[in-house]
């Protein structure tokens, strides 16, 4: 399963790299929106990990813009801002999850896991 993950803070990114290689996934990194654009036009892509702020817009447009073109991908929203209010935002933009800074990275493994699960029409979800 290939993740574009979308982080503006070059240690969480390179951390969360690891992280997800160490588990077995392959890891399209972007330090922006624009690059992090640029990947959807590349390699397919099954999950979209963004950070909400980026320097060059938001995780929203990013996910947004990837339902527009009809991207079918698990959409895990990440941020700094844990209020319901945020939550409910990054749904309506198209996000699937919203985990809040910092993260239990068990949930995270649980959501990509699911969505393995999904992917391969099991039903032990």
């Amino acid at each position: 399963m290939r993740i574009l993950l979308v982080e503006d803070h070059v240690d969480t990114r390179e951390v969360l790299t690891r992280l997800l290689t160490h588990w077995g996934f392959e890891v399209a990194p972007a330090e922006n929106l624009q690059h992090g654009l640029d990947q959807l036009e590349g390699q397919p892509i099954d999950v979209i990990l963004s950070d909400i702020g980026l320097p060059d817009g938001t995780g929203y447009a990013l996910i947004n813009e990837a339902r527009r073109r009809g991207k079918n991908v698990l959409g895990i929203a990440l941020s700094g801002f844990g209020f319901p209010t945020e939550a409910e935002v990054s749904r309506q933009s198209g996000f699937d999850h919203h985990l809040t800074k910092p993260f239990d990275c068990q949930q995270l493994r649980s959501l990509l896991e699911a969505k393995i699960a999904r992917k391969n029409g099991s039903i032990n979800v």
